[in-house]
């Protein structure tokens, strides 16, 4: 039997975060992932370049059952902390919008410098390890892997959600929490895009590809940024952002020229180019495609001139625009899910520690534990803040 002062399932950021720091302590650390490569998530992430943070990560940006569980983690280590790693190790990067930070060259440089920190602290990683069974005795815990039978003080658990099954996600995380008497809120798809039914597809074929910024709206909640139509329905920041917050059978409001009043730029122009076809004008506003269906979709004509629509077609075509309520036929699912929204219900654990407050010993961190960030680079600042907390105190 191998025995560790500190045991990490999970490869990830958060797991690699968390075996980092506590090495750093002088624990005996190990990291063991079933996958045959670390850190795929954040290979794949920001189109290869990781968003690893966004410097103004704040608790508003976090959606969780319980909102102030992750003031503590991401006060204690800030994005700025990550940012001074970053730079200490010579990894250039940019700003691509406000607060975005992304890779210049690879995210490889990122899990580079996370293993790299492991393996000087005298960290090991151990790869293509099957976890069969976990059991707590004597104050510590025992595991039963491919790899042997392997003893530990401390237990930190760093296995991810359900996102992305193709690279290995599964519900290990939940089950295992389950078994130490812990509560799972409902998991959920997030950061993914909308499917639209047969019908609506149809309404919106030849758009797929077409983008603009918009607002979208669900319940009391709204983002404006970039929005797209798809083959299979809709995608963009402004959605991805807004599925964490919606549920199925709820409709969205979509606004598609958010900050402009339409009714009186329709007004005005009609005044002062009345010759103007409808088509056109529309077209000045949105891309061509979109405007011509959006008329086609109301029943107005497109060769209509401008000065001859009636004030009150001026309105619907306003609404149309303005005030688009869609519903939905669901999500993609995990399949491209970029997070898993809910999870270990933060009731049981310590904020300070990530510690489970049902079995000393045993942590939960990252995405398995229900706070799930916005778009942005915000849940890779939860993984480092969630390990970091950990790390300091297994």
């Amino acid at each position: 039997m191998r025995s560790f002062d500190l045991i990490v399932l999970g490869a990830g950021a958060a797991g690699l975060m968390c075996a980092i720091e506590a090495a750093r302590r002088g624990r005996k650390v190990v990291v063991l992932d079933h996958a045959s490569k670390p850190a795929e998530k954040i290979r794949i992430s920001g189109g290869g370049k990781c968003n690893f943070t966004h410097l103004k990560a704040t608790p508003k940006n976090f959606l969780s059952q319980n909102p102030h569980f992750c003031i503590s983690a991401l006060k204690r280590f800030t994005p700025w902390d990550f940012v001074g790693r970053v730079i200490e190790r010579g990894i250039p990067y940019y700003e691509k919008t406000e607060g975005q930070l992304f890779c210049e060259t690879s995210a490889q440089d990122i899990i580079d410098m996370l293993l790299d920190d492991l393996q000087s602290d005298g960290g090991e990683l151990w790869l293509k390890t099957d976890i069969r069974r976990v059991d707590h005795r004597d104050g510590g815990f025992v595991l039963d892997t491919s790899e042997g039978i392997m003893a530990c003080e401390k237990l930190v658990v760093a296995t991810g959600g359900l996102s992305i099954p193709k690279m290995g996600a599964t519900g290990f995380a939940y089950d295992l929490a389950r078994q130490f008497g812990h509560e799972i809120i409902e998991t959920r798809p997030a950061l993914v895009p909308f499917t639209l039914g047969p019908d609506k597809l149809e309404d919106f074929s030849g758009l797929s590809g077409v983008a603009v910024e918009a607002r979208v709206t669900a319940g009391k909640t709204q983002f404006t940024d970039g929005f797209l139509f798809t083959h299979r329905g809709l995608s963009g920041p402004a959605i991805l952002q807004i599925s964490s917050y919606w549920r199925t059978g709820e409709a969205v409001e979509i606004d598609l020229l958010p900050g402009l009043n339409l009714m009186e730029w329709l007004l005005e122009r009609k005044q002062s180019r009345g010759k103007q076809s409808l088509g056109n004008a529309l077209a000045e506003l949105l891309p061509r495609r979109l405007s011509d269906r959006w008329l086609e979709l109301n029943n107005l004509r497109n060769e209509s001139n401008i000065g001859d629509l009636p004030n009150a077609s001026m309105d619907l075509l306003s609404k149309a625009v303005k005030k688009w309520t869609l519903l939905p036929m669901g999500t993609e699912g995990y399949r491209t899910a970029e997070v898993t929204a809910g999870g270990i219900d933060t009731n049981g654990l310590s904020s300070q520690t990530m510690e489970s407050r049902l079995c000393p010993g045993l942590y939960f961190i990252g995405e398995c534990v229900d706070v799930t960030g916005w778009l942005g680079g915000y849940n890779f600042q939860w993984a480092w803040s969630s390990g970091w907390a950990a790390g300091q105190a297994v």
